[in-house]
């Protein structure tokens, strides 16, 4: 026969009240194993502390992945260091130590189409939200769609806002597609915004010296871009062929990024 719900005290209504519902749904419970083994009151308190504490971490955490809107989950340890015939490994894996976020410093990964830039950058924006910072994902085509639909409809400050407020933006596949005249505008004003306040990790295929021909040939946006990301930023360059072809070319190999 099920045992019937104990009728709700003071102490749970308190409980309810204060949003403590990890120590509501366990302290009698740890109470009884407390009883059992002879545990003090301190060893009961902190357990139950402890408990509600893991499960808040826990939910933040899912929060702030959800927020982040990250593809597919990506791990530095998955990524091969060996198949690029050259990647600054000890930059990366300092990048990855998270120190660059609370300085609002940026990094600029470049390199050509399939050597795993936005395998490090999903990967990067885990540990990210993992060390208790709000991050957010997108690539540079859909951020810059959205702006330019809510500028359209007088929205543009609100939409802002967006990719303002997180403590690190990940911008993805810079250079893949031309960006005209409003996208180039509404690009730096994002980067200004986020200038000595945020932290911005982009990825690009284009070294610096083709991104005029991105923005419409203004080499002067261009050239204030470049300034603001690297002025708290470093540039990390990876060369090499593609993971995809090599995958493709060798499919009884292991896929690599």
């Amino acid at each position: 026969m099920a045992r019937p719900d104990p009728v709700p005290t003071q102490l749970d209504r308190d409980l309810a009240e204060l949003k403590l519902l990890e120590i509501a749904q366990h302290y009698r419970e740890v109470l009884d194993d407390a009883a059992r083994k002879g545990s003090s009151m301190l060893e009961v308190l902190a357990t139950l502390i402890g408990m509600e504490q893991t499960v808040r971490q826990q939910r933040a955490l899912e929060r702030r992945l959800r927020q982040a809107r990250l593809p597919k989950q990506k791990t530095l340890a998955d990524y091969n260091f060996n198949f690029p015939k050259r990647v600054p490994k000890t930059a990366i894996v300092r990048l990855f130590d998270c120190d660059f976020i609370p300085r609002h410093g940026c990094a600029v990964l470049i390199g050509p189409t399939g050597t795993g830039k936005t395998h490090l950058l999903t990967a990067l924006g885990y540990t990210a939200c993992e060390r208790g910072y709000s991050v957010r994902y997108t690539r540079v085509v859909d951020m810059l769609n959205y702006l330019t639909a809510a500028q359209i409809n007088g929205l543009l400050a609100n939409a802002l806002k967006t990719y303002v407020r997180p403590q690190v933006l990940l911008l993805d596949e810079l250079g893949y597609l031309p960006i005209d005249n409003r996208g180039a505008d509404l690009l730096f004003q994002v980067v200004a915004a986020r200038y000595e306040s945020g932290s911005i990790v982009l990825t690009t295929n284009r070294a610096f010296r083709e991104w005029g021909t991105l923005f419409d040939v203004d080499n002067t946006l261009a050239t204030a871009l470049i300034d603001r990301l690297m002025h708290h930023g470093e540039a990390l360059v990876i060369k090499g062929d593609s993971y995809r072809m090599k995958d493709k070319d060798n499919p009884s190999d292991p896929p690599s990024a």
